[in-house]
C-alpha cells in the first residue's frame, strides 16, 4: 500500500509547494513556461533583426517556420523518452542542450546561420510534452484535465511575457551604450540562464511519479513496449488535428503578432510587444478556464461531452479570428484578437482534458503525437504568413476557416465507445461514488 503522499492528488491548490506532487507541478510549469522564453524570445524583436540582417517576408517566414518545425520531431522523440527515461531525466537533459542553441544565435550575422539556430532553437518546444506527461502522472483522473490546463497555460503564459519583457531587456541593454544589432544578441542570454536555473530545480526537486523516480520503483524494467497500434485509433488523429488548429495559431501569433501590429497599424517595436504579450497573458487564465470545463462537462457527460466542448470552443475560435482578420482599427483588433484568445486557448485546454484519456498505457506517445500535431499546424501557417501573394490579413482568414472545419471533425469523432464502459468512463464513475 502506498501512502498519501505516495498517490495522485484528486484536489489541486495552486498556492500549495507541499508534497512532491505539487513542487513538481510548479516546477514543470515553471520549466515550459522559461523553455517558451528562450523559445520565442526572439520574435518580439524580430522589427530589429529583419533590420539588420536584411530579412525579405519570405526569409522571415522560413525562420517562423523553423522555430516550429524541429519541434514535430522532438516532440513525437521526447514523448517516448519520457515513457522510458522518465520526464525528469528528460526534462533535465532537454533544458541543457536546449540551452546552447539560446546562448549561442547571439553569433548569427547572416540569414543562414540565423535560420539554422532557430530550427535548434525549436527543440526547447517539446517541453510541453513533458509537462503534460508530468501533470498526468501526479493528478487523479478526476482532476488531469484541469491540471494539466494549468500546467500548460501557465507554460504558455511565456510567450506572453517573452513579448513584453523582450522589449524592456533590449531597451535596457540599448541604455547602457550597446548597438542595437549588439542589444538582441545579449537579450538571449538571459533565457539561456533561466533554463540552467530549472535544469537545477527539475533534478533535486522532482520525482518522476508520486511513488518515486522510475528507476527507483523499476519502471523502466517493467513497462511493457509501446502500442504503436494507437497510430491506427482516429481519436489520436482528430486531437492532433484540433491542436493544430488552436496550439498551432497560438505560436503562429507569437510569432507573427509583433510583425502584424508594425506594418499594419504602425506601432513601435515596443508597443507591438506591448500587445503581442496581452494575447499570451491570456494563459493566466484561459487555458486552466478550458481544462476546468472539460472536467466538469466529463464529470457529467463523460467523454462525449468532453468531445462537444472541445467542438464548441474550436467554432468560436475560428468565428473569433475571421473577425480578426476584418479588423480596421488598432481597437477593434484588439478586442477580437482577446475574443479568439480566449477560445483558442479554451481549445488547447480542453483537448488537454480529453488526451490522458485515449490509451492510459500509452500518455508519453498520445501527448508526444497531439503535442506535435500543435507544431505541424504552426508550420503550415508559417507558409501562409511567408508567403509574397498573401497578406497578413489573408492568412488569418483562411486559418480562420481552417479551425471551423477542423471542429466540424471533431464534432462527428467519439471519443468514447458507447459499446463497453471504458476505464475512462468507470474512473469518473468511481469518482461520482466517492
Amino acid at each position: 500500500m502506498f501512502t498519501n503522499a505516495q498517490q495522485q492528488l484528486t484536489k489541486l491548490n495552486v498556492f500549495s509547494l507541499k508534497g512532491i506532487q505539487m513542487r513538481t507541478f510548479h516546477i514543470t510549469w515553471l520549466m515550459f513556461f522559461v523553455c517558451f522564453f528562450g523559445w520565442f524570445g526572439l520574435a518580439p524583436l524580430m522589427p530589429t533583426i529583419r533590420a539588420e540582417l536584411g530579412l525579405t517576408k519570405a526569409q522571415v517566414g522560413n525562420t517562423i517556420i523553423a522555430s516550429v518545425a524541429s519541434t514535430i520531431f522532438f516532440r513525437l522523440i521526447v514523448g517516448k523518452l519520457c515513457d522510458t527515461w522518465g520526464p525528469r531525466k528528460t526534462a533535465v537533459r532537454l533544458l541543457l542542450v536546449g540551452s546552447l542553441p539560446v546562448f549561442l544565435v547571439g553569433l548569427a550575422h547572416d540569414y543562414t546561420t540565423f535560420l539554422l539556430f532557430r530550427l535548434a532553437i525549436g527543440m526547447i518546444g517539446a517541453s510541453f510534452v513533458i509537462t503534460q506527461y508530468h501533470t498526468s502522472m501526479m493528478f487523479a483522473p478526476n482532476i488531469k484535465g484541469t491540471a494539466n490546463a494549468v500546467t500548460g497555460g501557465w507554460g504558455n503564459l511565456g510567450g506572453g511575457v517573452t513579448n513584453m519583457v523582450m522589449p524592456l531587456i533590449f531597451a535596457a541593454i540599448v541604455g547602457f551604450g550597446y548597438s542595437k544589432p549588439e542589444a538582441w544578441r545579449y537579450a538571449m542570454i538571459v533565457p539561456g540562464v533561466m533554463m540552467l536555473i530549472i535544469a537545477f530545480l527539475y533534478w533535486n526537486y522532482t520525482k518522476d511519479t508520486p511513488k518515486g523516480n522510475f528507476d527507483e520503483i523499476n519502471r523502466i524494467k517493467t513497462a511493457s513496449k509501446t502500442d504503436w497500434s494507437i497510430l491506427s485509433d482516429w481519436r489520436v488523429w482528430a486531437l492532433t488535428l484540433a491542436y493544430a488548429m488552436c496550439f498551432g495559431m497560438e505560436i503562429t501569433f507569437d510569432n507573427v503578432a509583433s510583425l502584424h501590429f508594425v506594418d499594419n497599424f504602425h506601432l513601435s517595436q515596443s508597443n507591438a510587444g506591448f500587445w503581442a504579450g496581452v494575447f499570451g497573458m491570456m494563459n493566466l487564465f484561459a487555458r486552466a478556464l478550458g481544462g476546468i470545463v472539460s472536467d466538469k462537462v466529463g464529470f457529467k457527460f463523460g467523454m462525449k461531452g468532453k468531445g462537444l466542448l472541445l467542438a464548441g470552443v474550436l467554432l468560436l475560435e475560428g468565428c473569433g479570428l475571421l473577425l480578426f482578420a476584418q479588423s480596421g482599427t488598432l481597437v477593434i483588433a484588439i478586442v477580437t484578437m482577446l475574443t479568439f484568445a480566449l477560445f483558442l486557448k479554451m481549445s488547447n485546454g480542453a483537448t488537454y482534458g480529453i488526451v490522458p484519456f485515449i490509451n492510459t498505457k500509452n500518455v508519453g506517445m498520445v501527448s508526444g503525437i497531439v503535442g506535435a500535431g500543435g507544431n505541424l499546424g504552426g508550420m503550415l501557417f508559417g507558409f501562409l504568413f511567408k508567403s509574397e501573394t498573401i497578406t497578413y490579413v489573408q492568412a488569418f482568414t483562411y486559418i480562420g476557416f481552417g479551425v471551423i472545419v477542423v471542429s466540424m471533425i471533431v464534432l462527428v469523432t467519439r471519443f468514447y465507445k458507447p459499446e463497453i464502459l471504458e476505464e475512462t468512463d468507470l474512473d469518473f464513475a468511481a469518482i461520482k461514488v466517492a
